[in-house]
């Protein structure tokens, strides 16, 4: 379809972003949906492309864990000189309909969420929350992270694959209506989403009779101590809508947001795959005891798709509880953060209405052109890692993306419709 003008165009992505389905459909290896896996010595990551020297210690540190995990050697400087050499291949998150937490490093054997947007047909992955302490995701590649991964493997994901294949697949939108409702901006806030979908699953895992009774409790366990767990259903979930969005490939409206801790990238509808990058920033916010800003790593991860589609820091109105957790002030700060963030979005989202903004749905919509326009940058929350692998997180907060990269994108859709600077 052709449309009249830049305006009409975004217009279309937006009713595109209100009337996206994603549906939580099964738990599988990676390798099973994700074909790049099946031809040699692949990892994928977060932000945009990057080499692996050019990768901050903590993403280093996590593709190390990965290459444990694969047993492609079975020792820390084995793993190191083997992505050294490049014979591993690095692939984006984002060019395989996947996306990844802070290091979002993810190997062929890891388990994968598998979500499908119904409206577009489209799906998009997302590895598990692995819960707190020592994670991969932060860079640790202990043989504590490994022995969880592999659990994961072997007895989370076959279970809940099991559990989902019992009932009707699972609304993800219903889930993020009742929650959102309950406090959560879906970032850093996924109690009541987490605790949402436990309510959903136990009785599917409970029910199953092919599946030893220690694990299901130990899988029911898991998902009750872990209050981020739904995070990584949201970025899926989100990934879904935004890519089924930009099958429109026209307009202004940003349908990617990523960062790898050395480039933050955006992509807007109308230029399609390309990236436009630029340096990343370091998160703001409260540092846990004994940590400050000289121990924090650059900014990193996918979870900013959050961000894209209209929740995380973009619906901070929607958490007053989390305001203080992540240095922004209280319940006026998020106030003024929602209302700054309306003017570079196109609409709200009746979908998801926000009692605290007087039953607004979330912002969506970020138009690059209204935040060269205006200065204004998009608001992302953020946990904050330690600059040296392993060593975990250190606090949240919030960051913004440079400008460069809405900048950069304006300029190079307005080349492709014929006006030169």
């Amino acid at each position: 379809m052709v449309y009249k003008n830049i305006d009409e165009a975004n217009q279309a992505v937006v009713t595109k972003i209100i009337a996206g389905a994603p549906f939580l459909l099964d738990v599988v290896p990676a390798k099973s949906v994700i074909d790049e896996f099946n031809h040699g010595k692949v990892l994928l990551h977060a932000g945009p492309p990057i080499t692996y020297d050019k990768m901050v210690d903590p993403i280093q540190g996590a593709c190390v864990g990965a290459v444990l995990f694969e047993g492609w050697v079975d020792n820390e400087e084995d793993a190191r000189k083997l992505m050294e050499s490049g014979e591993v291949k690095l692939i984006p998150c984002h060019h395989v309909d996947a996306v990844g937490p802070m290091g979002g490093i993810t190997s062929a054997n890891m388990a994968v969420l598998v979500v499908e947007n119904k409206t577009d047909g489209n799906r998009a992955y997302c590895t598990m929350n692995e819960g707190i302490g020592a994670v991969l995701r932060f860079g640790a590649y202990s043989k504590e992270v490994i022995d969880r991964l592999t659990w994961m493997k072997d007895v989370l994901a076959p279970t809940l694959s099991k559990a989902l294949k019992v009932r009707e697949p699972l609304n993800v939108n219903v889930l993020v209506a009742k929650a959102i409702a309950m406090g959560d901006e879906f970032h850093q806030r996924n109690i009541a989403a987490s605790l949402a979908f436990l309510k959903e699953i136990a009785p599917s895992i409970v029910s199953l009779t092919n599946v030893d009774q220690k694990e299901k409790e130990e899988v029911i366990q898991f998902l009750a101590d872990t209050d981020q767990f739904f995070l990584n259903i949201m970025m899926a979930s989100a990934k879904s809508v935004m890519d089924g969005a930009r099958m429109i490939q026209e307009g202004t409206v940003v349908t990617a947001m990523c960062r790898n801790g050395y480039e933050f990238g955006i992509r807007i509808a109308g230029m399609g795959d390309e990236w436009f990058t630029g340096p990343v920033n370091t998160p703001q916010g409260l540092y846990f005891s004994g940590f400050s800003e000289a121990d924090a790593a650059p900014d990193m991860g996918d979870s900013a798709i959050t961000e894209t589609f209209g929740v995380g820091g973009m619906a901070m109105i929607a958490a007053p509880a989390v305001t203080r957790f992540i240095g922004s002030g209280g319940f006026e700060d998020a106030l003024k953060t929602s209302e700054e963030m309306t003017e570079i979005t196109l609409d709200h989202n009746p979908n998801f209405a926000i009692p605290t903004w007087d039953f607004q749905g979330i912002t969506i919509g970020i138009d690059a052109r209204k935040v060269v326009e205006t200065g204004i940058l998009p608001v992302i929350n953020t946990g904050i890692a330690n600059k040296k692998a392993g060593k975990g997180q250190i606090g949240a907060g919030t960051v913004t993306p440079p400008i460069d990269c809405f900048e950069k994108a304006v300029l190079a859709y307005a080349k492709k419709l014929g006006f030169e600077a």
